[in-house]
């Protein structure tokens, strides 16, 4: 994490130490290539991609679409290299590091390449400083200005390389996908008195990221006793370190009056926070009251739609 301690030296190395040039050799070590750049930085403040390994070690790309405003970054694109997965490393770890970042400029096949000044600067990651990178990383109206080429058709591609030396490349292709296809399950629960208090529908595919509603009939959390409680779930975050973003809307029908219960939200699902959703969805007099629809015959009919998707895929 860049610590408050460090920011007279990172705005220091931003404004007079940055060295740029181009080079048709791609990046050693990772590429995010994101597809939907627009959709992307109006969703998230910071994107972090997925763990990579080169030296040994572990590491991830940080990346501000619209600056690092808590360093002063605003009007640029903030891009920082992060070691993780450092609870192993002996006390009093130290990793020596010289790095440089990348974007693409894709109208003259090149390069941007963004490092110290001193090309053979050393950085020392260590348990206090965990981030190296630059704010002031790209002007952002160089970035959106399409005659320079790094910001094209809404793509654009970032890299890293990272010495200490092992060639470890991989390619990490994010897009957003608005409107998909078959993106509404439908689950209709029969027998809903019966469920038990955390219930999961079966999976359900949308433009290749797979998920689940979860229902706790009798509520969770603050609406535990007093609401039921709705939830989507990302399936592919058990197994991921990566994180998958949706913008959905989750329902409870109304089988009598059509007047159906609906919520909308925005999330990034991760490992840590795999499902996102409403606590207080519908109180359960509400739900409960024959005149309302919402449960008859013992049946309930929940809804889950999905408006925006993440696709990530990584490559060799």
């Amino acid at each position: 994490m860049m610590k408050s301690s460090d920011s007279a030296t990172t705005n220091f190395c931003d404004e007079l130490s940055i060295t740029r040039s181009k080079r048709h050799l791609p990046p050693t070590h990772y590429m995010i290539k994101i597809e939907s750049y627009s959709i992307l930085s109006e969703t998230v403040e910071k994107y972090e991609s997925g763990v990579f390994e080169a030296g040994g070690h572990k590491w991830r790309l940080s990346l501000y679409p619209k600056g690092n405003k808590k360093m002063n970054g605003s009007g640029h694109i903030s891009l920082y290299l992060a070691i993780v997965e450092t609870e192993n490393l002996p006390r009093g770890w130290e990793i020596y590091v010289n790095f440089k970042l990348f974007v693409f400029d894709q109208i003259r096949d090149k390069y941007l390449t963004i490092h110290d000044a001193d090309d053979s600067s050393i950085k020392r990651f260590h348990d206090m400083k965990t981030e190296w990178g630059f704010t002031k990383f790209l002007p952002l109206d160089t970035f959106n200005d399409v005659s320079h080429g790094y910001l094209v058709n809404d793509c654009c591609l970032f890299g890293v390389e990272v010495f200490v030396h092992k060639h470890s490349g991989k390619l990490e292709c994010v897009s957003i996908t608005e409107k998909p296809a078959n993106c509404t399950l439908t689950w209709k629960i029969e027998n809903f008195s019966a469920l038990d208090e955390e219930s999961y529908s079966q999976e359900f595919t949308v433009a290749d990221s797979q998920w689940k509603i979860l229902v706790y009939p009798k509520g969770n959390s603050n609406g535990k006793a007093k609401a039921i409680s709705v939830y989507l779930c990302s399936c592919n975050c058990l197994l991921s370190d990566l994180k998958y973003f949706a913008e959905f809307k989750l329902r409870i029908r109304d089988q009598i009056n059509k007047n159906h219960v609906e919520n909308t939200a925005k999330h990034w699902f991760s490992k840590s926070l795999k499902d996102w959703g409403f606590s207080q969805f519908l109180l359960l007099e509400n739900l409960n009251n024959a005149s309302k629809g919402f449960l008859v015959n013992d049946t309930l009919i929940l809804e889950a739609e999905i408006m925006a998707v993440s696709n990530i895929k990584l490559f060799s």
